[in-house]
C-alpha cells in the first residue's frame, strides 16, 4: 500500500515538489485508520482509508495505472454502512479529477477552507445522519 499510496500522489498532486512525496508518509498520515484494499489477483488495486471516529475518509488512492474501472467506487460501498452512514473528507481544491469523482459518487460541498498552504474543499456524502 506504500507504494501504492506514493504513486498515486505523485501521479494526482501535480502541484506538489516529488521529492516531498514520500513512501513514508502512509505510515505517518494512517496511523490507526479503518483501511480497505482492493485486490485482484496479488496486486493490489487501491485502498481506502477512514478515521471512524469522526466518519472521516482520509485517503482514497487507486492505482494510476488502472483510472476509471470502478475501484474508487467500489472502495466507496464497502465502507460500514454505507450508503447510509454521512462520511466527509476534505479534497484539496486544485485536484479537480479527484472532485469531480467524489461528485459523481453523491459528494456534495459542506464547506472550503485553507490548510497546510492550499484550497481545499469540505465534502459530505449523502448519507442520513445518525442520532
Amino acid at each position: 500500500m506504500r507504494d501504492l499510496f506514493l504513486r498515486s500522489r505523485r501521479s494526482a498532486f501535480v502541484w506538489e515538489e516529488p521529492s516531498s512525496l514520500r513512501a513514508e508518509d502512509f505510515d505517518l498520515q494512517t496511523v490507526d485508520e479503518l483501511k480497505f484494499v482492493a485486490v485482484e489477483a496479488s496486486r493490489i488495486l487501491g485502498f481506502i482509508s477512514v478515521w471512524e471516529a469522526d466518519s472521516f475518509i482520509h485517503h482514497l488512492h487507486v492505482d494510476p495505472d488502472l483510472p476509471r474501472r470502478g475501484i474508487g467506487s467500489a472502495l466507496l460501498r464497502a465502507l460500514p454502512r454505507w450508503p447510509t452512514a454521512r462520511y466527509r473528507l476534505k479534497c484539496v481544491a486544485l485536484n479537480t479529477p479527484a472532485l469531480a469523482f467524489y461528485r459523481a459518487n453523491q459528494f456534495t460541498q459542506a464547506g472550503d477552507g485553507h490548510a497546510n498552504g492550499q484550497d481545499y474543499v469540505l465534502l459530505e456524502s449523502g448519507g442520513i445522519p445518525s442520532p
